[in-house]
């Protein structure tokens, strides 16, 4: 069961902000005890990491919750020092012992080949099988709409991105290297299984939610292979729910649909490269990709939960970076543990410091991330 929420058609039309929530919120639990293993990274991750967890301590003072943070050191700093990246037993540590994963950024120039990166990103991802990338792309305030006529009651859809296969699973090689006879090869995975569980995820999404449509991505009349088991998945997994419209486009006749008509889509559901690219088109619908969450997901299971934007290592330290992404991930990470009521009150903060300007320059503010960060855990913990 796919636990976080997610667009409500009824009431698209009146609300300014709604909530990514289900309807009926369930309450919180205050005795139920939640460790979350926390990753600021590199860059601005640290900066954008520290605001996430003001909002997180105010959530736990206002409803009494035991949210505790544990910090983890792995970064390029710390690679760069004891050669460490993900050390020994560190999956079984935060699968057994952790309710949560929080992650802020990682990129370091320093280290070119991004190895500290991929082992704790990737290492984590594939580790712990998160096969579900999930991005609620959703418009907050008709001032960040880079469309004409596209407000808050029309940039509102999600995307399952399949997270462990496809073009990311490191299979293929280089021969000849540096020579004028050089051939590599980078081939893309695509299983039956990992392919019908992703679909599954969405159908199963759409229909707990009463949504009515979920939109298939691919490029199959090209690659007629991988994409051939995607066309027939999808068919398969369709017919089980007759009650909602499936669709299918390829991907670049998508991005053209999402920039014309996004209001079109509610559910989104494609491979994991395509999703990379059309989820990045989704930020910039929402304002940028100072605005855009997401998380890992693999129901039932600990999950690893990041804002969408890099490290951007020549803006650390500025106090200029948006922490918004970084807390509306902490937002979809409470609604993971079932802390709906939590999670609607940090979303909402960020409507009320969008409405007041209470923003970085990025989005056309004079506040530093620590002022927007000041202020979304004030209105947090106590509205």
């Amino acid at each position: 069961r796919i636990t976080l929420g997610g667009p409500r058609r009824a009431s698209r039309a009146v609300r300014c902000c709604a909530s990514i929530l289900a309807v009926n919120p369930t309450p919180q639990t205050a005795n139920e005890e939640h460790r979350i293993a926390v990753i600021p990274g590199d860059g601005i991750g640290p900066e954008v990491t520290a605001e996430a967890m003001k909002v997180l301590a105010a959530v736990s003072r206002r409803w009494g919750l035991s949210l505790s943070a544990v910090e983890f050191p792995w970064s390029a700093d710390h690679y760069l020092e004891t050669g460490e990246t993900l050390p020994e037993g560190a999956l079984e540590d935060l699968r057994e012992n952790f309710s949560a994963i929080y992650i802020g950024a990682f990129g370091d120039p320093r280290v070119p080949d991004m190895k500290h990166a991929a082992d704790v990103l990737l290492g984590i991802r594939f580790g712990l099988d998160l096969y579900i990338n999930f991005r609620h792309i959703k418009l907050y305030s008709e001032s960040l709409s880079p469309l004409t006529g596209k407000g808050v009651a029309v940039v509102d859809f999600v995307v399952f991105r399949e997270n462990t296969e496809g073009a990311y699973v490191g299979v293929g090689g280089i021969f000849k290297k540096d020579t004028v006879d050089e051939v590599a090869l980078q081939e893309e995975v695509h299983t039956r299984k990992g392919v019908e569980r992703i679909l599954r995820a969405a159908f199963a999404y759409a229909s707990e939610r009463g949504l009515g449509k979920v939109c298939m991505a691919d490029k199959s009349n090209v690659m007629r292979f991988g994409h051939d088991l995607w066309q027939r998945a999808f068919a398969d997994v369709a017919s089980e729910y007759p009650h909602i419209e499936a669709s299918h486009l390829f991907v670049d006749a998508l991005a053209m649909q999402l920039v014309r008509k996004p209001e079109q889509f509610e559910v989104i559901v494609t491979n994991n490269m395509f999703g990379d690219i059309v989820t990045d088109l989704g930020a910039a619908l929402q304002g940028g990709l100072g605005m855009a969450a997401s998380a890992n997901l693999h129901p039932g299971r600990t999950s690893m939960f990041e804002p969408v934007h890099g490290s951007a290592p020549k803006y650390a330290g500025q106090g200029t970076a948006n922490p918004m992404a970084a807390v509306l991930t902490l937002a979809l990470l409470l609604e993971n543990l079932e802390l709906r009521e939590a999670a609607q009150a940090v979303e909402d903060a960020v409507c009320r410091a969008l409405q007041e300007g209470v923003t970085t320059a990025d989005l056309g503010g004079g506040s530093t991330t620590s002022e927007v960060g000041d202020f979304l855990a004030e209105v947090t913990g106590t509205t």
